[in-house]
């Protein structure tokens, strides 16, 4: 009888119908990581340079900086303040798992510890965490299509993204939106391990930018303080450039 019925399962997974129902389900994975994979590259290559005005507003000030930054793989990215004049050569490195911020006034060189990594970078949305935990979203998350057709006039293509059991990610669901002819991404919204809203951001101002139209601004916009933002305006934007590597070393921020 245990023969007979695995034979049935067999021949039924066998079948066309089933076949079929497999391809599909691959070509759709396929798709999907195809999507994923070139939102992720859009602001990213081997290696980067960038000058970017960053714009904070919250309920007690408004500040504007502008930097610019490089970045070598994952693992490697360096921050410089450009303007305004009084924070003029602050930078932050970004070396593995490892952040570090170079006061010029003092000339001294702080590691973050771990109990600092929730802190605001730089008096923005963003953490410090933000910084190391960067990661493709094919790598941390599976993604299934949650929705595609027609919404605000736009064709757009909409993904529910959950993390994989062993990702190191603080979220509990991601939920992407980009249009369906070039995958620009339009809105990503980031929900906690309760499913609550915490943040979402926005693309928009596609502008010529390392040879290819992307989104020029992105804002980032908390759940709990809808009336603050913190904005970046991409200037420059080169990819795929030769970038050495004791740039990002420690020692490296005082001789900058």
């Amino acid at each position: 009888m245990r023969f007979f019925c695995c034979l049935i399962v067999l021949l039924l997974a066998a079948s066309p119908a089933m076949a079929a129902e497999v391809a599909a389900e691959s070509d759709v994975r396929d798709r999907a990581s195809r999507i994923l994979n070139t939102v992720d590259d859009l602001w990213r290559g081997s290696s980067s340079y960038a000058v970017v005005t960053m714009k904070v507003k919250t309920e007690h000030y408004t500040r504007s900086m502008r930097m610019e930054g490089w970045s070598k793989g994952k693992e490697k990215t360096l921050f410089r303040v450009l303007e305004p004049l009084r924070e003029k050569g602050t930078m932050t490195l970004k070396s593995d798992n490892h952040i570090y911020t170079y006061l010029p006034k003092t000339d001294r060189t702080i590691r973050l510890t771990s109990g600092m990594m929730m802190g605001s970078w730089m008096g923005s949305h963003l953490t410090n965490d933000d910084l190391v935990k960067e990661a493709r979203l094919e790598d941390d998350y599976d993604a299934i299509i949650s929705f595609e057709g027609m919404r605000d006039g736009r064709e757009i293509i909409e993904f529910s993204l959950t993390p994989k059991p062993d990702a190191p990610v603080v979220w509990g669901k991601l939920l992407l939106v980009v249009l369906a002819d070039s995958f620009t991404p339009l809105l990503e919204r980031y929900y906690d391990e309760d499913m609550v809203l915490a943040r979402t951001f926005t693309f928009s101002d596609m502008k010529l930018l390392g040879g290819k139209m992307r989104p020029a601004v992105l804002r980032v916009v908390p759940a709990d303080e809808p009336d603050e933002y913190t904005e970046f305006i991409y200037e420059q934007l080169e990819l795929n450039i030769p970038v050495r590597d004791v740039m990002f070393t420690k020692s490296s921020l005082k001789h900058r």
